[in-house]
């Protein structure tokens, strides 16, 4: 079971470099195990927008949501004490220690192409890690 971080969404989405890393990954990984934040989705939903490619948005919400068993997981504002002590213990920006927190309290794999994650005890993974 994985959470899965926003720059491998964004990879394919974006037609980046390490693209088909990403989509080898998604594709080869049942939906029902993959997992995503909301932070994720919203930063995913602000950055193509303000690329002006809202329809790719919509194909997102459709190919994952609606075709796709991907869960949306979020947290509540009393783990925000948690999520403050990620930041502190490891150093972690805020939407790094958000998926820190959301991965632990659901017993998650990160899989990430930030390196931020290392710096955790868990670690995380990378795609091809992971499709091997």
């Amino acid at each position: 079971m994985y959470l899965v971080d926003t720059n491998v969404w964004l990879e394919p989405l974006l037609q980046q470099d390490r693209a088909e890393e990403a989509v080898q990954f998604l594709t080869q990984t049942p939906t029902e195990n993959l997992f995503i934040t909301d932070f994720s989705f919203y930063s995913i939903g602000i950055l193509l927008t303000r690329r002006n490619r809202p329809n790719i948005l919509l194909d997102f919400v459709q190919d994952v949501f609606t075709n796709g068993a991907v869960v949306l997981l979020r947290l509540e504002p009393q783990e925000m004490p948690n999520l403050v002590a990620a930041i502190n213990q490891f150093n972690l920006d805020f939407d790094d220690a958000y998926q820190y927190v959301t991965a632990q309290r659901n017993n998650l794999v990160i899989v990430s192409f930030d390196n931020d994650f290392n710096r955790t005890p868990e670690g995380r993974r990378t795609p091809a890690e992971i499709v091997g």
